[in-house]
């Protein structure tokens, strides 16, 4: 499968004429989804270009000095720097997800945690909307540690909302499945059922939109499979951002995704106080990006047929006189400066785009890749990074 600029622009005109698409709310026969797989990634809780994308400092070797002669940089991407837009995780994330900033209501917080609803549509609600693809096969992965991140796999738009939905994986999730199966078994004493009952409203309480706890019967098959691996200790199975690399790669294996986001996060440990927190989490990430790109090389039927896209939530500040240089709660320059890197068949190698570009254009883009409109999303589709 090889994509161009021409079909590219082909296809974004195909979505936009599609009737109904845009306004509609009518039960429609959607088609089988035929075209290119997507993996997003959010390098991130938070990266400043310095250690990831620049020579000299940057922590992330694969993705600079392999990645970037098969992709092109975007080095000048930047959150906009708009009247209550923040440079945050949960904030970032959004804005990749559906194009648009502040498309978000506060559904409640929790400690340091907000608890953000999407307003618009989601590129999974998009999607799936478009086409006939079934929950399973639109994934967002996400880590254990920011359980409110759970709840952004659909919005609150009339024209689509949970029907269109993606399914998430998580250990958070794992753990769910895992008291669930093991109450409706009834295996064990009655104090430790009771512990189980109370460890599972501890967990619930976190689904602040009430949005249950069933998967699809695949992703079960897949927690069992994942369970039977690492058993139950919780000691032999990764954590952290290795975790989503590992579910990630299970899922193209088991769940066979044609559309995946996978929001890395272990960079924003740095706020427990140590640099190297930031910069061996890059590497992390940076180890987790090859393994996934040399699963996708080796599989037949991703070879040639996934485009990735690697783009950061947020920057962090620069701040010398902060006991942790490396916040982005401050909106400085350096918290709104990011970039990205997209790779596929059909996409140009070793280009820089050098040219102001916006996160908003991140939807649009992935709705041009994938033949589908998101018709309330802000930026513009970027057709320069086709040959």
């Amino acid at each position: 499968m090889r994509l161009d600029r021409r079909k590219f622009t082909a296809g974004l005109a195909a979505a936009a004429a599609v009737p109904g698409a845009d306004l509609s709310t009518a039960a429609h026969a959607a088609p089988p989804y035929r075209g290119p797989n997507v993996i997003i990634i959010r390098f991130g809780g938070g990266v400043r270009r310095r250690e990831t994308i620049v020579a000299g400092t940057t922590f992330a070797p694969f993705l600079f000095n392999v990645l970037t002669t098969r992709a092109v940089l975007i080095p000048s991407m930047t959150v906009a720097q708009l009247e209550g837009v923040d440079t945050s995780h949960a904030e970032g994330t959004l804005n990749i997800l559906t194009g648009r900033y502040r498309a978000y209501r506060d559904a409640g917080s929790r400690f340091l945690a907000r608890h953000l609803e999407p307003t618009e549509p989601t590129l999974f609600e998009y999607f799936r909307r478009a086409f006939d693809v079934p929950a399973h096969q639109a994934l967002l992965v996400n880590g254990e540690d920011r359980p409110q991140e759970e709840f952004f796999s659909y919005g609150v738009h009339k024209t689509h909302g949970i029907a269109y939905r993606s399914e998430v994986l998580s250990l958070y999730r794992f753990k769910l499945w895992k008291l669930h199966t093991r109450l409706s078994q009834g295996v064990g004493s009655e104090p430790e059922l009771s512990a189980m009952r109370n460890a599972l409203q501890k967990l619930e309480r976190h689904d602040y939109r009430g949005s249950g706890h069933a998967q699809a019967s695949q992703i079960e098959a897949m927690w069992q499979r994942w369970q039977d691996y690492y058993g139950d200790s919780g000691l032999k199975d990764p954590r952290g951002d290795a975790a989503l690399t590992e579910l990630a790669i299970w899922a193209l294996r088991y769940l066979r995704p044609h559309l995946m986001m996978i929001n890395y996060q272990d960079p924003d440990y740095v706020h427990w106080g140590n640099a190297t927190h930031y910069s061996r989490a890059i590497t992390l990430i940076d180890k987790g990006v090859e393994r996934l790109i040399g699963v996708v090389d080796a599989d037949a039927q991703y070879r040639d047929r996934t485009v990735f896209v690697i783009v950061p939530d947020c920057g962090r500040d620069a701040n010398p006189l902060m006991s942790v240089p490396f916040q982005h709660h401050f909106n400085s320059r350096s918290a709104h400066e990011i970039w990205a890197l997209v790779l596929g068949p059909g996409i140009a190698k070793g280009r820089v785009l050098d040219k102001p570009v916006d996160q908003s254009s991140i939807a649009a883009t992935v709705g041009g890749v994938m033949g589908f409109r998101p018709f309330r999303a802000e930026g513009r589709a970027l057709d320069e990074v086709f040959l």
